[in-house]
């Protein structure tokens, strides 16, 4: 069925692309490297065609470890700081962004945040019935059955997760998900969890409580992990209300500025990747 929303994960999208891609053969007449460019391409085209959606909306990592939560919680995503974008992909972003725009896909975000924010906060302005594509794992806690599903990237294919989904795999309530990686810790994220507290006793922890918000108002803790929970809870929980309005989603007609995306794709090598998001684009129109 088709949902109205398909919100995607820039980064995830576009790093699992440059990954996944050999940069053998990926590369423009002029020698351009291309592997993320058309990944990404065909990724999102894929995506299109086997969930039709209604409207589609990409967003961006403006902010790939913003200081502010850095400042709440100084391990936050230390994994950035010490592997910051690969030089090869640095070109290949602005690459992106440009066709997409050409092609009539909006690509946005803001300053400050994550992708994780705009998709948090569009995900809430929407109406109907929303899917997102990541493969981060703090995204879980925007599902919301029957609304929002997030559609997870595993080697087994593509996983669509919803709060029984979470359930099953972490022993928590579907929407508990962020209250479980801050008690349990979460070396992507940087989160050293609370001393001795393993996944089951993490899981233990929220099925008492409720989540993290009821232990600091109900639980009896020691300083040092009253703060780490009360830091913590701001720094994972995506922000819902940043200063954004939901981008159109849908064109009338694709590609929405065939001149620039012409002069864009002169000797590019991805012609035909870009053909197949507009074929895809214009098939669920």
């Amino acid at each position: 069925m088709a949902c109205d929303w398909l919100l995607v994960d820039g980064s995830s999208l576009i790093f699992r692309a440059y990954h996944g891609i050999p940069a053998e053969g990926a590369r423009s007449p002029d020698g351009r490297l291309v592997n993320a460019v058309r990944g990404s391409l065909d990724s999102l085209a894929r995506l299109i065609t086997q969930r039709r959606p209604r409207h589609v909306a990409v967003a961006d990592d403006a902010d790939w470890r913003p200081w502010w939560r850095v400042e709440l919680l100084p391990s936050y995503k230390t994994h950035r700081a010490a592997e910051p974008v690969p030089p090869p992909l640095i070109p290949q972003l602005r690459m992106i962004r440009e066709l997409l725009g050409a092609v009539g896909v909006d690509m946005v975000g803001l300053d400050g945040y994550e992708a994780e924010d705009v998709i948090a906060t569009w995900a809430t302005l929407a109406g109907g019935e929303v899917e997102i594509y990541s493969g981060d794992r703090d995204l879980f806690g925007l599902i919301e059955d029957p609304r929002v599903r997030v559609l997870y990237p595993e080697r087994s294919g593509l996983n669509v997760i919803d709060e029984a989904e979470v359930t099953r795999r972490y022993g928590v309530p579907g929407r508990r998900y962020a209250d479980f990686a801050i008690l349990r810790g979460d070396p992507s994220d940087g989160l050293p969890g609370l001393r001795g507290v393993g996944a089951g006793t993490a899981a233990q922890l929220v099925r008492r409580w409720g989540g993290v918000e009821e232990m600091l108002r109900d639980a009896s803790l020691r300083d040092a992990d009253r703060d780490y929970l009360a830091r913590a809870l701001q720094v994972v929980s995506p922000t819902r209300e940043l200063p954004l309005t939901l981008p159109a989603g849908r064109r009338d007609s694709y590609p929405a500025d065939p001149a620039k995306l012409s002069e864009l794709l002169a000797g590019s090598g991805v012609e035909g990747s870009c053909s197949r998001l507009v074929a895809a684009l214009a098939a669920t129109a």
